[in-house]
């Protein structure tokens, strides 16, 4: 955890800046890199009953929180790295879990 899931991102293009965007992240988060997770989800985009080769980039980030400074911070970084991919316009959405009901192995994180 973090759980960072991509649409409209090449794979290629996210394998290239996936090291150094989990290695400033895990930094800020003060944890190893080890506790993220990247996807990069392949979806169609419907538009006017038409399908499209390439989705508009859009990240959802799956979290414990941590506070509107850190979140804005991790926000950056994300928004950065796109910006090195060229991708245009890209969203970025945070979905926050509580302890008490994410399960590791069937036992909840809060004990």
């Amino acid at each position: 955890m973090p759980h960072l899931l991509f649409r409209g991102v090449p794979a290629p293009s996210l394998r290239s800046i996936a090291p150094e965007l989990v290695q400033e992240l895990a930094v800020l988060c003060d944890c190893g890199v080890d506790n993220f997770t990247i996807e990069c989800l392949a979806t169609t985009s419907i538009y006017g009953g038409l399908a499209q080769d390439r989705s508009f980039p859009f990240i959802e980030i799956g979290w414990f929180e941590r506070g509107q400074e850190v979140r804005d911070r991790f926000a950056a970084i994300v928004h950065r790295y796109m910006e090195k991919l060229e991708s245009g316009e890209a969203e970025i959405a945070f979905r926050t879990y509580s302890e008490n009901a994410y399960y590791i192995e069937g036992k909840p994180c809060s004990t």
